[in-house]
């Protein structure tokens, strides 16, 4: 995958999977999560895929402070409905690295791994997404604002000419380049920034 460098820049997400340890999957059971993994999963770099990456790795270091997280072990639910705005493409990228799923998950081995009914959405949390452990009840609730980083003002313009077929080819990569570079802006410079990604609510 020909990706800009700065995917390879972004910060890692580290969890144990017991079932891939289960299943041979990895000896060890340890996956470390990379941006370029989210990406693939969407198929596109944008604000809410980097928001959302950034927001699962801060739910999990507030989770498990002194400890690898564990992947199939956290519920999260989402304030707003699967398919209004962008809830179902963030609940893609939490799914990837905290392996919740809704009523499709893998229904897990005898009473073991289940990842079924672990992600729900339209609950009554405070802010956009509270993320639960199940062993302990330990709780984070967090909130994107991805205002926070604002675009180039050119891009809308460009946006507009692309639409509308009436970009050039340069004008196309002037685009994507300005697109990338807020998200670049969002992982790397932003990546620990409390403005970005909020808590609203802790139980740990």
């Amino acid at each position: 995958m020909n990706h800009p460098a700065f995917f390879d820049q972004a910060p890692v997400i580290t969890v144990h999977d017991g079932l891939a340890e289960f299943l041979g999957a990895c000896s060890d059971g340890i996956i470390t999560y990379r941006y370029v993994d989210a990406v693939r999963l969407a198929g596109h770099s944008c604000p809410t895929v980097a928001g959302a990456y950034l927001m699962t790795r801060k739910a999990l270091a507030a989770l498990y402070p002194d400890e690898t997280p564990e992947r199939g072990a956290v519920q999260v639910r989402f304030a707003a409905p699967a398919d209004e705005g962008v809830a179902g493409v963030i609940g893609s990228v939490v799914s990837l690295i905290t392996g919740a799923a809704g009523p499709g998950g893998f229904k897990g081995i005898g009473r073991r791994f289940r990842r079924q009914d672990l992600m729900y959405f339209s609950c009554a949390v405070e802010g956009e997404v509270s993320f639960e452990r199940l062993d302990n009840g330990a709780s984070v609730q967090l909130a994107m604002h991805m205002n926070r980083v604002e675009g180039d003002p050119r891009t809308g313009g460009l946006l507009r000419r692309l639409l509308e077929g009436v970009a050039t080819p340069e004008e196309g990569k002037e685009f994507a380049a300005l697109w990338q570079d807020r998200v670049r802006r969002i992982l790397i410079d932003h990546a620990d920034d409390p403005e970005l990604i909020s808590v609203n609510a802790a139980m740990v």
